[in-house]
This record gives structure tokens, sequence and C-alpha cells, in this order.
């Protein structure tokens, strides 16, 4: 994203790596400023022009996910394995490595059929898994070496005798009530209303990606073919595909789409006329829902959640803030003339946030 609001020492590297990722997953450069801009003025905004981990984790996550796509793996995990430093949910990350790996596995084994290379692969994604998780279970053994090593146990910390130690999920739990469905009191209705916003924008985006590719998202993401993965840069370097669809050879004189979107208007051609529209509709829509968004919508999901069912709802605000597919789908519905109306709610949501954020965060009252 062009705007990317990066931490302070990092602006040029997180302006770069995250106008990089709209472009690679949108391949269209006005929807990335679009999605650019609302990251810009982002309803959790005050969490990422203040000294806060939001913004940190934004930078590496982001910057990790996009130096995956390209072609950079080793870059990559380094970036996704800081991203748990800031933050213990940049574990997930992992979940992009283990998507590309589940299709690589696939790739070998049913199209290539060869044994060796789909160990070769497994091994690679459980040693960039395991680098991704070291930042986080080396803070939780330095807690523990710290505070229950070497003392007696009558003396330790309840959450030292657990199964497996966890400091932070012990404070979370004991001192801050953090667990599923321990929120949902009546007395916490203003902190569902001020996370509904971000929380309905999430579900709806999910909605409308499962009614669009319902059968790549039941099956995992091995519904669409291994030749539309490829040409959505979930299999090839970015730099090889690149190269390839923008070459002059792959562009006629008096069309500038890539082969593989004319290609897939042929096969639309000879479809049947029961499903010309819906896959006429698609076409019009896959800058925004294309197959490679699937795995940023499972983490989405995921993290969207956990927000709404474990944490402190009004903590999904910011929680949800680095979160990509929000704004590459609320620029679409801004664009889309069937919905422009919620891509005005969109914009006074981030400007009434920004502003109550701005008043009420540094003045100690809650906000997120």
């Amino acid at each position: 994203m062009t705007c990317f609001k990066c931490y302070y020492a990092y602006p040029t590297f997180g302006c770069h790596d995250s106008e990089g990722l709209s472009m690679i997953i949108l391949k269209d450069t006005k929807a990335s400023l679009r999605a650019s801009i609302l990251f810009c003025f982002n309803p959790a905004s005050i969490f990422y022009t203040s000294i806060y981990s939001e913004s940190l984790y934004a930078l590496f996550s982001i910057g990790g996910v996009y130096h995956w796509f390209s072609g950079a793996q080793s870059t990559a995990v380094l970036w996704l394995a800081v991203s748990g430093l800031a933050r213990s949910n940049g574990m997930l990350n992992a979940g992009y490595i283990c998507f590309h790996t589940m299709l690589r596995l696939y790739e070998a084994l049913i199209y290539k059929k060869r044994t060796s290379l789909a160990l070769q692969v497994l091994a690679v994604g459980i040693l960039c898994c395991l680098f991704i998780f070291v930042p986080f279970v080396s803070f939780q053994a330095f807690g523990y070496y710290n505070m229950c090593h070497g003392q007696h146990f009558d003396d330790i910390r309840p959450w030292c005798r657990g199964r497996i130690p966890t400091m932070y999920n012990y404070i979370q739990a004991h001192y801050w009530g953090v667990g599923f469905l321990k929120y949902f009191h009546l007395k916490q209705m203003p902190n569902f209303l001020l996370a509904s916003p971000i929380l309905t924008l999430t579900l709806c985006l999910i909605l409308t990606y499962a009614r669009t590719w319902s059968k790549l998202l039941f099956s995992l993401g091995f519904q669409a073919s291994l030749e539309e993965m490829c040409a959505e840069f979930l299999l090839r370097p970015v730099t090889y595909l690149r190269a390839k669809t923008y070459s002059p050879d792959n562009m006629s004189s008096n069309d500038t789409e890539p082969r593989h979107l004319r290609r897939r208007k042929q096969m639309i051609g000879r479809a049947k006329p029961s499903t010309q529209v819906k896959e006429n509709k698609l076409l019009d829509e896959s800058p925004y829902l294309s197959a490679s968004i699937f795995p940023f919508i499972v983490h989405l999901g995921f993290m969207g959640a956990t927000a709404f069912f474990v944490m402190h709802v009004q903590v999904a605000t910011r929680f949800l803030s680095a979160s990509a597919p929000l704004y590459w789908f609320a620029a679409y519905l801004m664009i889309s003339p069937s919905s422009r109306r919620w891509g005005y709610l969109i914009w006074a949501y981030c400007s009434a946030y920004i502003l109550l954020g701005s008043l009420l965060f540094p003045n100690f009252y809650p906000f997120t």
C-alpha cells in the first residue's frame, strides 16, 4: 500500500512492500491506490500514529507476506518471525506458508508424481514454520526460566505448573477475563457496538468471498486449477510471472489484458448460457475476489472469530487493522455502483473513529 503508515524506523521498506503486495494480489494500480488511502485513514489510526505494537506488527506482517509472494522466501520467513516478536498473533502468518506448502505438495504428488520433491517441499515448509514460531517460544522460555526455574514448588506461579506454561495466556485469563464467551455479558454491549463496524465488514467480506468461490473455500483452496493458482502468483515467483504476463509477446496490439485473463474469458465464452452471467460477474470482481486471496480470507476469518468469541471484543478494531483484505474489499465497495453508498459509510466510519480515538486514547479512556 502506497501510503503505509510504517513504524518510525522503517518507513521506506514498509511503503514499498505494502504497495507491492497490493499490486501482486489486485493487479490493478488504481485499486491498490484506493486500498492504500483507506489504510492511511483506517479506524485504528491512533495506534499507528503513536509508539504502539500495531504499526511494527503491520510492517513486518505485510512486508513478510509480500516477500513470500515475491519469491524471496528467506527474507519473508525472517520478517514474519519478527512480526511474532511484535505481537504473538504474528505466529498465524505461518498459515500462508502452510497453504503454499500444501499447494506445492499437491503439485508434486498429483501432477508431477515426484515423491522426493514432495518430501523436500514438506521439509522446507516445516522448517519455515518452526522458524516463525521461534520468537514466541523463546519469549515463553525466557519467562519460564526467570520466574519458574529454581523456585520452590509452593512459591511458583500457577501458570508455571501448566502442561504448556505460557505466562501471557495466564495473565489474560486470570486478570483480564479473556476466554471463550467470557465477555458475553449485557454490560459489555457498548464494547460490542464499538467493534461492530469492523466485525460487520469482516463478515460481509467472508460471505461475499464464500458466495463467489464456494467450492474453492470449502475445498481448502484445491478446487482451483493448478494453472489458475500459478496465474494468481501462488506457485511461481512474481518476477517470473510479471515478466511473462506483461511482456510484449503476451500482449496484443489493441489489448492490454494479461494473457491468463483473456484465456479465462475464452473459457467462459464456451461455457453454458446458464453460467454466463455468473462467470462474467466473477470476472468483473476478480481483482478483489480472486483465488489468490483465499489464504488471506482464512487468516482474517480466524482472527475475526477469535476477536469476537475469545478476546475483549473492542480490541477487534486494532486487532484486525493490519488485515489487507479489509481494505481491498472496502475499495471494491466504493467503486461498485450497487454498493457505493456503503463506501460513503466506510469513509464516515473511518473518520469518526479517527476523531474518537484521538480524543479518547490519549486521555486514557477505553478505546479498542
